[in-house]
């Protein structure tokens, strides 16, 4: 599982906004707004929060740490 700080920082970090996320994530950019609105782990259905993860690491982002103990990112 990934964080909301997580997700803004991993999208800063490889220039993507939040449309270009939500596109290669297949998710409405509200959820996306929603998700880096949370400092915890934002609560989804089904797989969305997946499909974020999924999509920032295919950009080149490697998720480090747990949500309970040094979550962060770096790139690949």
């Amino acid at each position: 599982m990934i964080t909301g700080m997580q997700i803004r920082a991993a999208r800063a970090a490889i220039r993507w906004t939040a449309e270009t996320l939500a596109i290669n994530a297949d998710v409405g950019i509200q959820t996306v707004k929603r998700f880096e609105s949370e400092d915890g782990v934002p609560a989804s259905r089904n797989g969305t929060l997946d499909s974020v993860q999924g999509a920032l690491e295919a950009g080149g982002i490697e998720f480090i740490g747990s949500p309970g103990h040094q979550p962060g990112i770096r790139l690949k």
